[in-house]
């Protein structure tokens, strides 16, 4: 057992930075993995449990709701109690709601316990982060989050092909019951090797009203975009707009607010959550359109649908890190500018996948243009919005941009189906649904332009050097 120390110990490359990598990575990668490995058993999970294309999005939402309205509460809860406490606990409740996933009879008990996981990941997602920030030595911390996030950008990647294969192989309940084994080594791990940081000055208060609010306004919204039409989605749009009201007023006046609004007077820090906002709209929207029209119109099975994405798993393993030592060198400017353009055109590249697709011709050079330029920005993009920040406030940061993230896949997931006139059961219908990628596709490639115009015209190139 590795008792508490002081922040910033320890060194890239050295025993004990590499168990704090591998920790965070093992535990932030089970949550990464289930955001997307989800999508390739969509359409087999929706035939075994009679699920409507609303229910489907749920399976998904319901995961990123309750994960995107608490992941500030839990990055507070890590600076209070520690990092890496804080991060156990939220561990072992992940394996615990995925263990219930894997036996989940109907559609209603799944998507319960998909919000389970997404309580849970709120409290090691971000203590993932917060971990690494708080035991680096400054100067390696870049690096260090580069490692992070191209080895958990990997578990997300990779997700696709695993579910693919567990669900043609073996059945899709082990999606969700892989993740008991990976939990337990990230718990043994963090334990045993990982130090305890936290935020000496964090109060014991938590603002469970802002909690409430925050879960309440992204609720509604979610609900009125994929429950459209409905007698109760007019409603909750309206409980969305009162809640974040509600919320803003809620986190000015508290004492001590579960979101400092004053960290949003940084420019820096505001337009790189902004970026985020937008590319991980366009990343969510993506993968799950992409992984649905590869089944549903391309006549892929759910393995070969999910080793489609494997060249955005080579292109994370291989470049993500390095692409944080260049936005570490050069400044973040570029990399957070041409890396969504780049990831742009590979989404546009995508609109070839049809029901004649071939895979060499229309999948694998929009997948792998995609990749690389997710490569190129997003470890510079995370490290960029935790150096805006104070260190001491390391927790709620990284709670911020992962819930800025979240929201963004979340919404988009819920918005683009309606946008582009899909709902019922169409997701199971060729022609339909082929009729709706195309537009989906140049939305989300829109989403990456815009977010690369954002970082342009408001990054910094000193702003990792200031951190």
């Amino acid at each position: 057992m590795v008792h508490q120390s002081a922040a910033g110990v320890v060194r890239m490359g050295s025993p004990g930075g590499r168990a704090v990598v591998a920790a965070a990575v093992l535990g932030s990668g089970i949550a990464l993995l289930d955001g997307t490995v989800v999508n390739v058993a969509l359409r087999t999970i929706g035939e075994d449990l009679d699920a409507s294309l609303a229910q489907l999005q749920w399976i998904t939402n319901g995961y990123l709701l309750s994960l995107a309205s608490l992941i500030l509460l839990g990055g507070s809860l890590g600076d209070r109690f520690g990092r890496r406490r804080v991060f156990v606990w939220g561990t072992v409740g992940f394996a615990l709601a995925s263990l219930l996933c894997g036996i989940a009879p109907t559609a209603e008990v799944l998507i319960g316990a998909r919000v389970l996981q997404g309580v849970a990941g709120a409290l090691l997602t971000p203590g993932s982060l917060a971990m690494i920030q708080g035991a680096f030595v400054k100067e390696d911390r870049a690096a260090a989050i580069g490692a992070w996030s191209g080895l958990g950008g990997i578990a997300a990647a990779i997700g696709p092909f695993v579910g693919g294969a567990l669900v043609e192989y073996v059945h899709w309940r082990w999606i969700f019951l892989i993740n008991l084994p990976l939990a337990a080594l990230a718990v043994v791990i963090a334990t045993r090797s990982v130090p305890e940081t936290r935020d000496p000055h964090a109060s014991a208060h938590f603002d469970l009203v802002g909690a409430v609010l925050a879960a309440a306004a992204l609720g509604g919204t979610t609900y009125a975009l994929i429950e459209w039409g409905g007698p109760l989605a007019p409603w909750a749009g309206v409980l969305a707009v009162v809640a974040a009201v509600l919320f803003l007023l809620v986190e000015r006046r508290e004492r001590e607010p579960m979101l400092e609004l004053s960290i949003f007077r940084d420019l820096t820090f505001s337009a790189a959550n902004v970026m985020t906002f937008l590319v991980y709209g366009a990343l969510g929207s993506v993968l799950f359109f992409l992984t649905l029209q590869l089944q549903t119109v391309g006549g892929y099975g759910a393995l070969a649908a999910g080793l489609a994405s494997l060249p955005l798993t080579v292109c994370m393993l291989l470049l993500a890190a390095r692409g944080g030592r260049l936005g570490a060198r050069i400044g973040p400017r570029v990399p957070m500018t041409v890396g969504p353009l780049v990831t742009a055109a590979g989404t546009l590249l995508l609109l070839g996948v049809d029901a004649d697709v071939v895979y060499w011709r229309d999948v694998l050079p929009g997948i792998t243009v995609f990749g690389l330029g997710l490569a190129l920005m997003v470890a510079t993009l995370t490290a960029t919005v935790l150096a805006a920040a104070p260190d001491e406030h390391a927790g709620i940061a990284s709670g911020v941009n992962n819930a800025v993230a979240r929201a963004g896949s979340l919404l988009a997931v819920a918005a683009l189906p309606v946008v582009v006139g899909l709902g019922g059961t169409e997701y199971a219908d060729p022609d339909a649904f082929d009729a709706a990628y195309g537009s989906a596709m140049v939305i989300a490639a829109a989403l990456l332009v815009v977010g690369g115009l954002v970082s342009w015209f408001t990054i910094r190139n000193g702003a990792l050097r200031e951190g």
